[in-house]
């Protein structure tokens, strides 16, 4: 049965200590660290409860560290998406923080291109099929995650559509250069 978490939301500061905690754990088991600008990058994205362009994240960033340069929060991105914390949205251009990195590993990255949200889904026999049918075109999958092209409800409601599907419309699905968990 595919599970799906909730599209992304804004935690509760509780929740997202409580994630915090939970990379800070998986980080330590793997004999890395999860360094304060790093904790900071995962915490803003947290926050965020939806994806994050880099340069909303810097200023995030220059807001609690007035010196914070590009590059630190790109190697700090980096190491966040190495380790399963984050992941890249290419549909969007942003980052989104992993809500489930402890759990679970989600196959299936549902990307809302009006607003950004995401919702994490894990279908392994859907993503077998998609690999398996890549795979006789003579490619081969560089990613365990896909992500779809979607709109979200709210953004549904706000442009008035209704379902169906329209080629040259923007949407359809690619694959992201994530890495899996």
């Amino acid at each position: 049965m595919p599970t799906s978490s909730r599209p992304s939301k804004a935690s509760s500061a509780d929740q997202i200590n409580a994630q915090l905690d939970v990379a800070d754990d998986l980080c330590n088991q793997r004999g890395k660290r999860l360094t304060p600008i790093r904790r900071k990058v995962l915490e803003l994205l947290l926050r965020h409860g939806r994806s994050v362009k880099a340069y909303e994240l810097l200023e995030a960033m220059r807001a609690v560290h007035p010196g914070a340069a590009p590059p630190t929060v790109y190697r700090a991105l980096d190491f966040l998406l190495d380790e399963g914390l984050i992941h890249r949205l290419d549909a969007v251009n942003a980052w989104t923080a992993c809500h489930d990195a402890g759990g679970k590993p989600h196959d299936l990255l549902v990307v809302c291109t009006g607003c950004g949200a995401v919702a994490e889904v894990s279908d392994p026999a859907m993503s077998r099929q998609l690999a398996e049918r890549v795979a006789r075109t003579g490619y081969i999958l560089n990613s365990h995650e896909t992500e779809i092209r979607a709109l979200c409800p709210a953004c549904q409601k706000e442009q008035g559509v209704t379902g169906g599907h329209k080629h040259g419309n923007g949407h359809g699905h690619s694959h992201g250069s994530g890495h899996s968990h």
